[in-house]
């Protein structure tokens, strides 16, 4: 789900940006954009750094993430997007559609350039436990993205190389962190500890949290729920709290008139982040 989140931020970009929508119409956008991308996660133990950071530790698959998350996930979603759209449907009405100057340029996608991207994701899904075959995969998207580089869009690596190193370096150095967090951890209850994720979420990155949360010895099913379910809930909040989120502020940044705004961001997120603790608190 949030590898999905530049395409989408490109497609907002495209289809919503471009039609100068008022300031408080923007960033309660982005801020629905980034939460219901983060909860998105939730939905299988693959889809979120977050989730894949708990998934193996502690015998979490995809059954078990849509049963006790999913659900709740999706039910979050569908009222955060209800309820965006209720508040903000009269200026969705004052909206005028633009043409781009290029789109009659623009030759259409021939169905195997995306027939091939689905199967390398399909393949990326299942080998992601098996290294080399889930390099030796990539280099063949290499290559078929030189074959097919006529209908591709620009090959962005930066950020998930970022991401990659930011998450190897949690591995490597996170378990000199268990001294301070498993007291802590050790001392609050659910409750306590799914708003006290959110929180921390903000100003860190919510992988970092569940990844801490795994070097917790003694954390009890609900206590586990409650860090990933805060962990998840609090991704929207800044640009930092969940690894998708720097991807999608470099695609829409310029449309904000002095860049995204850290606390009009905080804004933009607050309500759906209140629908989604909300959910996970009382549908548990």
């Amino acid at each position: 789900v949030q590898t999905c989140a530049l395409p989408i931020s490109m497609l907002l970009a495209r289809q919503f940006y471009a039609l100068k929508p008022s300031p408080r119409f923007a960033y309660a956008t982005i801020g629905l954009l980034f939460v219901n991308i983060s909860v998105g996660g939730v939905l299988t133990h693959f889809a979120a750094p977050p989730v894949l950071m708990v998934a193996k530790p502690w015998g979490w698959g995809t059954p078990h993430m849509f049963v006790h998350f999913g659900l709740e996930a999706i039910l979050g979603i569908a009222i955060s997007t209800a309820g965006y759209f209720l508040f903000f449907r009269h200026e969705f009405a004052k909206l005028t559609p633009v043409v781009a100057s290029d789109a009659k340029n623009e030759r259409p996608v021939p169905i195997w350039v995306t027939g091939g991207h689905l199967a390398f994701m399909a393949w990326a899904v299942l080998n992601a436990h098996h290294p080399a075959l889930l390099i030796g995969g990539f280099l063949f998207f290499m290559a078929f993205y030189e074959v097919a580089a006529d209908w591709q869009s620009e090959l962005q690596l930066r950020s998930p190389i970022l991401v990659g190193f930011f998450l190897a370096g949690l591995v490597v150095h996170g378990g000199l962190q268990s001294w301070w967090l498993a007291p802590v951890l050790s001392r609050l209850g659910e409750l306590p500890l799914m708003l006290g994720a959110t929180v921390l979420t903000a100003f860190n990155d919510n992988a970092a949290i569940t990844y801490l949360a795994t070097l917790v010895p003694g954390l009890t099913d609900g206590m586990k729920h409650a860090v990933v379910a805060g962990a998840v809930t609090g991704g929207g909040l800044t640009v930092i709290a969940n690894a998708p989120n720097p991807a999608g502020q470099s695609i829409l940044a310029k449309f904000f008139p002095d860049g995204v705004s850290p606390l009009g961001l905080l804004l933009g997120a607050l309500p759906p982040t209140v629908v989604m603790a909300l959910c996970f608190i009382l549908l548990r």
